[in-house]
């Protein structure tokens, strides 16, 4: 499958793409700086450039997006995101948006210390979260919204947590990167929403808690 990767140089992205390219996808990676992860085009530039979006996303079957935010624009997430639908030929690619956990209903995972530190400290990064997720709602795509708790850079565990009793708000990006390519590979991951982390309600596999679509409330 070619996957196209937004936000490819460092985070979550560039695990999206080194795994990726170990699953043996043709990965097409798109970062102001550049991404040196062999066996992927590195297409280094703005991805609110349209150019650089029309090489990027050209025959693209998949798009996953990882940007962070921008310090002079309150919705640099949402702007890639629409920049990146419009950009898109055809109706029929599968696009996944790494949002967060606290948007919406989703704070109800988080202890009353994270929700009120996530209300005030992180209000406008969620603000935005909230409407990258609304512009890929009503995209027309193929789309699958995964929220992760905080992330670290421990190594992958193949443990996912969807909810439930036990769900820890912690998670390697390493596991979320898995997740986000298992929800391009399984078949059900269409229009559904995933509030990850880890804890002893974890999936024995990433693929396990995709199939399971248990789309998050």
């Amino acid at each position: 499958m070619r996957i196209t990767v937004i936000g490819a140089s460092a985070g979550t992205g560039r695990e999206v793409v080194e795994q990726a390219v170990a699953r043996g996808h043709k990965v097409v990676a798109v970062s102001r700086r550049g991404c040196d992860v062999d066996g992927a085009v590195n297409v280094p530039g703005d991805a609110l450039d349209p150019r650089v979006l029309s090489i990027a996303l050209h025959g693209c079957e998949a798009v996953v997006i990882c940007v962070g935010g921008a310090p002079d624009d309150d919705r640099f997430r949402t702007r890639v995101t629409r920049a990146v639908i419009d950009t898109i030929d055809g109706r029929d690619v599968r696009l996944v948006v790494e949002s967060s956990l606290g948007v919406g209903e989703s704070a109800r995972l988080m202890s009353p210390p994270a929700r009120f530190f996530g209300r005030s400290a992180l209000k406008r990064a969620l603000a935005d979260h909230a409407d990258q997720e609304a512009v890929a709602r009503v995209s027309g795509l193929r789309y699958t919204i995964v929220r992760p708790g905080n992330l670290t850079d421990h190594r992958a565990t193949g443990r996912v947590s969807t909810g439930g009793p036990g769900f820890v708000p912690r998670i390697s990006r390493a596991d979320v990167a898995a997740f986000i390519l298992d929800a391009i590979e399984e078949d059900g991951a269409d229009e559904q929403e995933f509030n990850v982390g880890s804890g002893t309600a974890a999936t024995a596999s990433t693929a396990a808690a995709v199939s399971g679509l248990k789309r998050a409330q």
